[in-house]
């Protein structure tokens, strides 16, 4: 029973704190998963990411979903997906007609400019552990022409970010 609450919990809080959707609570579900519980390692969790980035849908459930079925078998896998999708459900129905009658004053245009940096910060500290794990496993060339090789195929060939992913495992299979 601790272990589903704790599933609850590892979802529900940076679904109520990841202010943006999806890849704003990333490195708040990482925190928990990763140095919170030690469900799983950096390395592991980053597997997960790039696997839900490749599939279709929200980001955060498909996450939530996958680690908690990790964890707690298929009711963890539904808890989680619950947590996650829980803070906005409340949200939207509790204060539907607040957020309608206020959406354009100045104050909360101002909040929102406010809280944009920060999840610029957190996405870039969480890229930088994903950086320094990479390296420590693979070295630096591998991690280079991996990161020069997704860069090219995404900005300049306007590839589509699930081929690049895909790409990246099929490489990690062969070579690493």
């Amino acid at each position: 029973m601790t272990t589903y609450w704790e599933i609850f919990v590892a979802f529900f809080i940076p679904g109520i704190l990841g202010y943006g959707g999806g890849p704003a609570s990333i490195p708040l579900v990482e925190n928990e998963v990763v140095d919170r519980y030690g469900w799983m390692t950096v390395q592991e969790f980053s597997e997960v990411l790039a696997l839900s980035n490749s599939l279709p849908g929200p980001i955060a459930t498909k996450m939530a979903g996958y680690i908690g079925y990790e964890v707690g078998g298929v009711l963890g896998s539904f808890i989680g997906v619950f947590a996650a999708v829980a803070p906005s459900l409340i949200i939207m129905i509790l204060l539907l007609g607040f957020l309608l009658k206020y959406k354009d004053s100045p104050k909360v245009k101002r909040l929102t400019l406010y809280i944009r940096p920060v999840i610029a910060i957190l996405l870039g500290v969480m890229a930088w552990r994903f950086f320094q794990e990479s390296y420590v496993d693979i070295g630096i060339w591998q991690t280079a022409l991996i990161a020069v090789a997704s860069y090219l195929l995404m900005e300049r060939l306007k590839f589509h970010p699930a081929f690049v992913i895909i790409g990246a495992f099929v490489y990690g299979g062969f070579f690493l």
